[in-house]
């Protein structure tokens, strides 16, 4: 699998996306500038999650970017997925990283700084915090972190971390600022009128943010 950055991170939500084909969502968001996709569904039978799943391979591999399938290991083995997104109470890292080998991408949520630690050790490719801000996507989410919890978590994590819970283009800035190297979104983009245009504009607003950190790094190393 070729690694990518999870700098614009979109997660899937039909419902959000008023009638619309989830393909046609994602094929827009991803010429907008999305970097990696997550396919979440959580009130799908296992058929109709792999035949959505393999539609959304077969579209994403020749733009070379990642799917992952959230919580469903099998179904990310089924449809050949770039990997798996794990919660707090989903199938534990070690199990996941045997059954789907060396190569495959897994991502992890935490919610507190304990979460942030406890994942130390573990070989995953991003740590998915949240939320950062509050949030109507996801009913039983944890308390708003916020930008001070979010910089609480970076400064004892060696992971790349993804920001989510509340983030569009007014505040994805920000939180690169306070330590994310990227963001995830649901609503942001799945309930946009044009989910293209609302991804060119969180994008311009994450490069910009990730731009002012590389030059001031190089700044300082001078």
């Amino acid at each position: 699998m070729t690694r990518r950055g999870w700098e614009l991170y979109l997660i899937t939500d039909r419902g959000l996306a008023g009638g619309r084909p989830i393909e046609s969502v994602v094929d827009a968001a991803v010429r907008g500038g999305v970097t990696a996709v997550q396919l979440r569904e959580k009130n799908c039978c296992t058929r109709g999650f792999v035949e959505l799943g393999r539609a959304l391979a077969r579209m994403l591999a020749p733009l070379d970017v990642p799917l992952i399938v959230n919580d469903r290991v099998d179904v990310a083995l089924a449809i050949g997925a770039a990997g798996v997104h794990l919660g707090q109470g989903d199938m534990d890292y070690g199990t996941a990283r045997r059954l789907l080998g060396p190569d495959a991408a897994i991502g992890l949520s935490i919610e507190t700084v304990e979460q942030a630690r406890a994942a130390e050790p573990l070989d995953v490719d991003y740590l998915g915090v949240g939320p950062v801000f509050p949030t109507a996507t996801k009913p039983d989410a944890a308390p708003a972190l916020g930008l001070a919890g979010l910089a609480q978590v970076r400064a004892v994590s060696r992971h790349r971390l993804v920001a989510i819970g509340g983030i569009g283009a007014g505040n994805a800035r920000q939180a690169i600022e306070s330590g994310a190297d990227g963001v995830a979104v649901v609503s942001a983009i799945c309930a946009a009128g044009d989910p293209g245009h609302a991804a060119a504009e969180l994008w311009k607003a994450i490069d910009a943010a990730l731009r002012a950190r590389r030059e001031a790094v190089k700044t300082g190393n001078k």
